[in-house]
C-alpha cells in the first residue's frame, strides 16, 4: 500500500504503515531513549539542512520584495509608493541593503523551524500516549521551540531589518542606538518576534501538516506524476502561508516599527505611533498585501525546493 513520503512538516501518521499495517501504533514505540533521540536528531538534520538550502535561494530571489515589505511595516505607504521611493534612494542596490545578514538569518531561521518541527514530531512518536495526541498539540510544541530559537537570531535580524528600512545609514544608526541605550536594543522587538513567530508558525505548520495528511498524494504510476506532486506541494505551501500572514501581520508591524526606530520605544509607544500615523487599520494592514505576495511566492518556492532537496539529501529509513 503506497503511503505519502515522510516530510519535515508532515504528520507522523505518514510513516505509520511501516509496522505491519497497524496504523494506530506509534512508530517509535519500543525504542530506548537514546535511539529515540538519535532518530529524532537525524530527522531534524534531514529536515533542517534542506530547509536552509531552499531558504538561501529564496533570500537572494525575494530580497527586494522583503525590503519593500519591511519599509511598509516601519513607515506605512503602499507597495508602488515604497517601490519608487526606494529606487530613488539608491537604485537596485537599495533593495539589497542587509543582504549579508539576510543570507545568514534566512537559512538559520528556516532550518530552526523545520528542525524543531521534525524533532518534536519524532519525539511524539516515542510512545503510544504521545503518538495519540492531536496534531494541534504536536504543532504547538514545535511552535514554541521554533519561536524560542528565533530569539537567538535577533541581533542578526536587527542589522538586516535596520539596513532595509534605513538604507546605507542603517548600521550607523543601530550602533548609535546601542551606545545610547545599551546592547539590549539589538533585542528590541524580541517579544514581538516571539509572538509573531508563534502566532504565524502555528497556523502555518498546522495547515501544512493537516493538508499534507488530507490531500491525496499522486501515485508514481500516474500520468504527469512530477507535475502533480510539485503542484500539490506548492498549493499546500501557498495555503499555509496565506493563513499565517493574515493572523500574524499586526505583530510584525509592531516588531518592525519598534526594532527600526532611531530611538528606543516601548511597545505602547510603538502602537500609539502606528495608530497616530495610519489609524487602527495601519496596525493590522500595513504591508499585508506585500507580505501575502512575498510569502505566497516563498511558501510555494520553499515547498518545491525543500521537497526536491530533501528527496536527494534525506532518504526515508
Amino acid at each position: 500500500m503506497a503511503t505519502a513520503p515522510t516530510s519535515p512538516f508532515a504528520p507522523v501518521a505518514f510513516a505509520t504503515t511501516e509496522n505491519g499495517g497497524e496504523s494506530g501504533a506509534a512508530p517509535g514505540a519500543g525504542l530506548s531513549l537514546g535511539e529515540i533521540l538519535s532518530k529524532a536528531g537525524k530527522r531534524a538534520i534531514g529536515g533542517g539542512l534542506p530547509g536552509a538550502a531552499a531558504m538561501g535561494v529564496q533570500v537572494i530571489s525575494l530580497m527586494w520584495l522583503r525590503t519593500v515589505m519591511n519599509v511598509a511595516y516601519a513607515r506605512g505607504g503602499g507597495f508602488f509608493h515604497n517601490l519608487k521611493a526606494l529606487y530613488a534612494e539608491g537604485g537596485i542596490r537599495r533593495f539589497y541593503r542587509g543582504l549579508g545578514p539576510a543570507l545568514a538569518q534566512g537559512p538559520l531561521s528556516r532550518a530552526g523551524d523545520t528542525a524543531a518541527n521534525e524533532l518534536v514530531l519524532s519525539l511524539f512518536e516515542s510512545n503510544e500516549t504521545l503518538h495519540a495526541m492531536p496534531m494541534a498539540v504536536k504543532t504547538a510544541a514545535a511552535a514554541v521551540t521554533a519561536a524560542a530559537w528565533r530569539i537567538n537570531l535577533m541581533p542578526i535580524d536587527a542589522a538586516k531589518t535596520t539596513l532595509q528600512v534605513q538604507g546605507r545609514d542603517g548600521l550607523r544608526l543601530l550602533m548609535k542606538k546601542v551606545r545610547v541605550s545599551g546592547f539590549g536594543v539589538l533585542y528590541h522587538g524580541a517579544a514581538g518576534a516571539f509572538s509573531a513567530t508563534w502566532v504565524g508558525y502555528y497556523p502555518w505548520f498546522f495547515v501544512f501538516n493537516t493538508l499534507q495528511e488530507k490531500v491525496a498524494v499522486p501515485d508514481a504510476d500516474e500520468a504527469y506524476y512530477t507535475v502533480k506532486k510539485h503542484g500539490r506541494n506548492a498549493l499546500i505551501g501557498f495555503a499555509a502561508s496565506a493563513t499565517s500572514d493574515c493572523i500574524s501581520n499586526s505583530l510584525r508591524v509592531i516588531k518592525t516599527t519598534k526594532q527600526t526606530s532611531p530611538v528606543a520605544l516601548t511597545y505602547p509607544d510603538t502602537v500609539r505611533q502606528i495608530i497616530r500615523q495610519d489609524g487602527v487599520s495601519g496596525l493590522f494592514l500595513r504591508g499585508l498585501s506585500t507580505r501575502l505576495i512575498a510569502n505566497a511566492m516563498q511558501g510555494a518556492m520553499f515547498s518545491l525546493m525543500y521537497k526536491a532537496i530533501q528527496d536527494r539529501f534525506f532518504k526515508k529509513e
